[in-house]
């Protein structure tokens, strides 16, 4: 018989056996679960009559014609259908987050450029007044692209709800610890960890210890998806079993609400009288996850060379053109280096994709000064870049025994789309004005003597 807890005010299921503190594991699973036992009808998915009064609906992220293995539905119980959670929209303004295409003509998007950490403040913002876009790429319009963006949060969302037509939002915390109350579940996620929030989907956001900052990855395109593995086989890098998909929970509750829905890159609020959070039975594929980075089993070079970084990749979220993502989120965690008469470090290299950094703890081996924890780096499409002098010499000089490196963990937003900087990103973001002279002092070392190295 399923139990009830209330976390901050929801009702969610009792934990089923198979899985871990609320959440079930798996990574694209046809889940079930119900907050009430029976909620969830068996053997078809619109009876007559819904058990306790509940509507049936479906929530779908892609056409209904897609293909059966890219098919993403969850039907859904709920208290009241979701045409009750809007009324009449009111444009708002959110001046800070930017949706492509968004090309400021007075800002220079051409360069390499790095990034302090975005102070926290001791001004009240939540999860919408708190975003601050970075860099925009394609174009929302055509589902195209990606934006990348700071978050600062320094209270909760009371009677305020979200939900993004635009996209679905990667979140990787930086600082502090968050909970994602979803129409689907609860999500409570701290730094090493990283959710994924879909297209469509009705969530609040509270504060569980702040202030808090990190990193959003919003995608525009098809969804995030396991990279395939190739020759590298069955298992390894991202497992789908450490992947976390919440329980059922529930809100009954009346109360004064506003929920603010992004359209097309426009902000529009809409007030009702109750909360939105009133799904007590799902099952389905379309669902918010959650993923522990420390669970991330990176493969390498166990002889020479580096290999690429696309190794590295935890999600990716493919385009049109086979074997080039709309976006590659990549992850440079603690790991042995072992390669013989090997340069180590990433090399120099010119790419067709863009590269969004940002340093979750530690130091990144390829820049050990000036890429701190909270800090972003951008690389864009067909700009040189590669590491700085002190790492150039320290691998090209050491002896190469077998090295762990600790204590690192820094990400990549990697996009064939050129990134084009916002005017937070250009003008009041603390830009790292010196970052292109890290390479200045790099010398020629060129010695045409047969044999020379």
């Amino acid at each position: 018989m399923n139990q009830q807890t209330s976390i901050s005010g929801l009702k969610r299921a009792a934990t089923y056996a198979g899985t871990h503190e609320g959440y079930m594991p798996g990574f694209g699973n046809d889940f079930e679960t119900e907050a009430l036992p029976g909620a969830l009808p068996q053997g078809m998915n619109s009876p007559q009559k819904c058990n306790y009064g509940l509507y049936g609906e479906q929530l779908s992220g892609t056409a209904f014609t897609a293909p059966s293995h890219q098919n993403e539905r969850t039907w859904c119980y709920r208290i009241r259908p979701s045409v009750k959670h809007t009324h009449r929209f009111k444009r708002i303004d959110l001046p800070y987050w930017k949706t492509a295409p968004h090309i400021n003509e007075d800002v220079t998007s051409l360069g390499q450029y790095r990034w302090d950490p975005v102070a926290h403040t001791d001004e009240k913002l939540n999860w919408l007044t708190g975003m601050r876009s970075v860099t925009t790429a394609g174009d929302v319009n055509t589902q195209v692209g990606m934006a990348s963006h700071i978050y600062l949060v320094t209270e909760s969302m009371v009677d305020e709800y979200f939900y993004s037509a635009d996209s679905e939002l990667l979140v990787v915390p930086q600082d502090g610890r968050l909970r994602f109350a979803t129409e689907l579940g609860v999500i409570d996620l701290e730094p090493q960890e990283i959710a994924v929030i879909p297209r469509g989907l009705v969530y609040r956001v509270e504060v569980l210890e702040g202030p808090a900052r990190g990193f959003v990855c919003e995608n525009y395109g098809q969804k995030f998806e396991l990279p395939g593995r190739g020759p590298i086989g069955a298992n390894c890098m991202a497992n789908p079993r450490d992947f976390k998909t919440p329980v059922a929970a529930y809100e009954d509750r009346d109360a004064p609400s506003t929920v603010t829905v992004k359209w097309c890159g426009q902000f529009h609020e809409t007030k009702i009288d109750h909360s939105p959070l009133d799904v007590v039975a799902w099952h389905g594929n379309y669902a918010p996850c959650k993923y522990d980075l420390r669970t991330y089993c990176p493969v390498g070079a166990i002889l020479f060379d580096h290999p690429d970084p696309s190794i590295f990749t935890v999600l990716t979220a493919p385009s049109g053109v086979e074997g080039t993502a709309n976006i590659d989120f990549v992850l440079f965690r603690d790991r042995w280096m072992v390669a013989e008469d090997t340069f180590r470090p990433p090399w120099y290299h010119k790419n067709v994709m863009s590269e969004l950094m940002g340093n979750i703890h530690g130091i990144y081996d390829a820049k050990p000064k000036g890429f701190v924890p909270g800090g972003m780096s951008l690389h864009n499409m067909m700009l040189p870049h590669g590491p700085d002098k002190n790492a150039f010499e320290g691998a090209s000089n050491d002896t190469l025994a077998p090295e762990y490196l600790a204590n690192t963990m820094s990400f990549m937003f990697e996009t064939r789309f050129p990134q084009h900087l916002t005017a937070f990103a250009a003008n009041e973001a603390p830009l790292q004005d010196d970052y292109i002279d890290c390479w200045t002092s790099l010398e020629k070392k060129f010695d045409g003597t047969p044999g020379k190295k």
